[in-house]
């Protein structure tokens, strides 16, 4: 789960945002003829900006966001979403999720379900599966998931927890606009097109 450690004559070091940084000789003079781009990613001590956040685990170099990604919460708190994210897609029955929290003053989620294998988890407990529209407002389902919430929340800090989450029976595709071509979440389309839903969780 790390990318190793650092090469001979490479310093890399943690900022208080979580960005990596890091200085040596391999580290570019600047932009040409660009300073203004150059001052952007590297600082007056000669630390280069990686844009990438990660943490060092014994001297191993862990990415695990992009810093464009991280957002903070009304209590002035960083969020990471991509970890929660993957931690929440260890579980079978969520195919994809997205965290949400900017400015808010707690976590929340949208998750799509893994369609199939909630239909079989629906079918071996004797919950009658007509539709996924259907089978997310079942009150069964909507425990379950919970129950899921619930245990991988203890994997994550207290400001990480998902509080709350909406489920969603729509898969998310580059054909319907809500992915990238490279199967990256498009946060801001996402945002606008599950406004009401998100408005709701924090409404509640």
């Amino acid at each position: 789960g790390t990318v190793g450690m650092p090469i001979d004559n490479v310093e890399v070091k943690i900022a208080e945002d979580g960005e990596i940084l890091f200085k040596g000789s391999n580290v570019m003079l600047g932009y040409f003829n660009k300073p203004e781009a150059t001052t952007d990613v590297i600082d007056a001590n000669g630390w280069f900006h990686t844009g990438d956040v990660g943490e060092l685990i014994n001297g191993y170099l862990k990415i695990t966001d992009r810093k464009k990604e991280l957002f903070k919460t009304s209590g002035g708190k960083y969020v990471a979403p991509q970890v929660i994210e993957n931690i929440l897609k260890e579980s079978y029955l969520i195919e994809q999720a997205m965290i949400i929290g900017e400015h808010q003053k707690f976590v929340s989620a949208l998750i799509v379900p893994s369609i199939e294998n909630l239909k079989s988890w629906c079918i071996k407990n004797g919950i009658e599966f007509s539709s996924a529209q259907e089978a997310i407002k079942n009150e069964d389902v909507l425990k379950k998931y919970q129950n899921i919430i619930d245990e991988k929340n203890k994997a994550l800090g207290h400001i990480e927890q998902v509080k709350k989450f909406v489920l969603l029976a729509d898969e998310w595709t580059p054909q319907n606009g809500m992915l990238t071509p490279t199967m990256k979440l498009k946060r801001k389309v996402l945002m606008t097109m599950y406004a009401k839903q998100i408005e709701n969780m924090y409404l509640n």
